[in-house]
């Protein structure tokens, strides 16, 4: 993460890391360049209106901007890769396992079920930009896994009332999920008839489409329901199993029961990531029995 400790030099990073000029990003946020270049020098701060744009546009994290749009600015530390922000060094990096199993009954007020109308409006834009390779999951099908399965589809929301992080977890059934593990089909081919009532099965497969968050402490409230719920789930024969391009959790998703079924190095090198995109799948149950 890089430091912060002024909204100009956050934007021109920002610029720089999605190669875009300066009217580029003025367009995309509905402002002048005159207003850019003045924000860039720090010569004036950003209205208070307009910060919600700018969060939407970007996807940067309110209380990133927040911190920095002050006529004394928070430094707050910045991934533009993993999205997240910190206040110091000692956040930085992902929090330890063996804290979700200390911290598993760790609450919020601010976690709770995706509303559609209300919500999907971010939870679609952070997904279109994170899967490069067009990998999205489509209106219809986060509306039905929501009605299917609203313990699981859920958001957290910052103390002002902005998104801060979700977690996407579809039911699918076992013709769905061969599918995807042999490569047959991919996320942008799922629709909501390949979601399943997971009470009616014999064994439950659960897709988790995507989890994440701003900063640590969204993503502990995040986990904390999200084992939760699999610690409370009475049919202990389910399976989990998803597609990831990322990397940074790779450890911990072994950590926790998980393995990696394949991954593919050529759509890696299509796409220039950073680690192949892999399958996995398995269940909490070993993780769990810590508790």
């Amino acid at each position: 993460m890089n430091s912060y400790n002024s909204i100009g030099a956050l934007f021109i990073d920002y610029r720089n890391f999605y190669n875009l000029s300066q009217s580029d990003f003025a367009d995309a946020i509905n402002v002048d360049l005159r207003t850019v270049q003045r924000w860039e020098k720090n010569l004036t701060l950003i209205k208070s209106e307009k910060e919600e744009n700018i969060v939407l546009a970007t996807l940067m994290p309110y209380q990133l901007i927040h911190n920095l749009n002050a006529v004394v600015p928070i430094p707050t530390f910045y991934n533009f890769k993993t999205r997240k922000y910190s206040l110091s060094k000692q956040t930085n990096d992902l929090p330890k396992l063996s804290w979700f199993i200390d911290q598993i009954e760790i609450t919020s007020s601010n976690l709770r079920t995706i509303e559609f109308d209300y919500d999907f409006k971010y939870i679609e834009q952070f997904i279109d930009s994170q899967k490069r390779d067009n990998n999205y999951v489509n209106a219809e099908l986060i509306k039905e896994a929501i009605r299917i399965l609203p313990e699981l589809n859920f958001v957290h929301t910052g103390k002002s009332g902005y998104y801060t992080g979700h977690c996407i977890v579809l039911p699918i059934n076992e013709k769905t999920y061969n599918r995807l593990k042999t490569k047959e089909i991919t996320n942008k081919d799922l629709r909501a008839k390949d979601l399943v009532d997971f009470k009616t099965l014999q064994r439950p497969i659960f897709y988790r489409y995507d989890i994440t968050g701003d900063c640590n402490d969204t993503i502990f409230y995040v986990m904390a329901h999200f084992f939760r719920f699999f610690r409370d789930l009475e049919n202990k024969n389910y399976l989990m199993c998803g597609y990831t391009e990322r990397d940074d959790n790779y450890q911990v998703n072994l950590q926790i029961g998980l393995k990696f079924i394949w991954e593919d190095k050529a759509l890696q090198k299509e796409l220039n990531l950073e680690a192949p995109p892999r399958f996995f799948e398995g269940n909490f149950n070993n993780f769990l029995a810590q508790l």
